[in-house]
């Protein structure tokens, strides 16, 4: 079986002994909570991110530049939550970050609240104005942009290679840069084009959801996923495996 397979299977059906665990899978979960979430910030709330902050920082030049369509209260905001998550997160990691299993766990319940928090708030608006969000629209950036850091600071902490589950940029370059054909150690390309493939599912199902069903649609699958993911992270943990205390 080729390396490119053994890969996807290994991410996709890990075991619980091995040096990541489920780790890797429960990382492509929340990599699809990703493209949902900012499906539903890009689409709904206007011309912002709550996840991908170099957007944010390019959305903010072309607000400063006078462009149409972008908003810099918008993008500041989305940075500041987005900052405010990461700290939480870093904290959180400074205080369970030696068990990966209990820190998962609690980052991504912690999210989850968020998440559902905005899912009514979401229902309550309605519909938000695309451009210059109203408070509903403010609210929903600064819960969805801490959880989103949150994601992001706990994904660094639990350290599994190619999987940080908002950023591509050097997930693709590793693709090609490390490829065996120009004398790489090995692209992995497995493993990163299913963090890829999993960012475009989430946005992809989140557009498809905010056109055809519901503007709260994809934050209620994201819901839905992180608590999956904190369940998942508890009980696979239990018993002290390798992988809970593997740096």
């Amino acid at each position: 079986m080729s390396s490119f397979f053994v890969e996807v299977r290994e991410t996709l059906v890990p075991g619980n002994e091995g040096k990541h665990g489920p780790l890797p899978l429960l990382l492509i979960a929340m990599t699809i909570v990703t493209g949902l979430v900012d499906a539903f910030s890009y689409l709904v709330l206007g011309h912002v991110f709550v996840a991908n902050m170099t957007g944010n920082v390019v959305f903010l030049g072309f607000a400063f530049a006078g462009a149409s369509g972008f908003s810099i209260v918008a993008s500041l905001v989305a940075l500041g939550a987005f900052a405010l998550g990461a700290l939480v997160g870093g904290m959180l990691g400074s205080r369970v970050g030696l068990h990966r299993g209990r820190l998962l766990s609690i980052a991504a319940t912690l999210q989850a609240i968020l998440l559902a928090i905005s899912v009514v708030l979401a229902l309550l608006a309605g519909k938000v104005t695309p451009v210059g969000p109203t408070a509903y629209g403010y609210s929903l950036i600064v819960l969805l942009g801490i959880a989103m850091g949150l994601q992001n600071a706990t994904a660094r902490k639990l350290a599994v290679p190619d999987l940080t589950t908002t950023v591509l940029t050097l997930t693709i370059t590793g693709i090609a840069a490390d490829s065996r054909i120009v004398g790489g150690s090995g692209s992995k390309a497995g493993r990163r084009l299913l963090s890829v493939l999993a960012m475009f599912v989430g946005a992809l199902v989140g557009a498809l959801l905010i056109f055809h069903v519901s503007i709260a649609a994809p934050l209620a699958i994201a819901f839905i996923i992180k608590v999956g993911i904190a369940v998942a992270a508890r009980l696979f943990s239990r018993g002290d495996p390798v992988w809970v205390h593997a740096g």
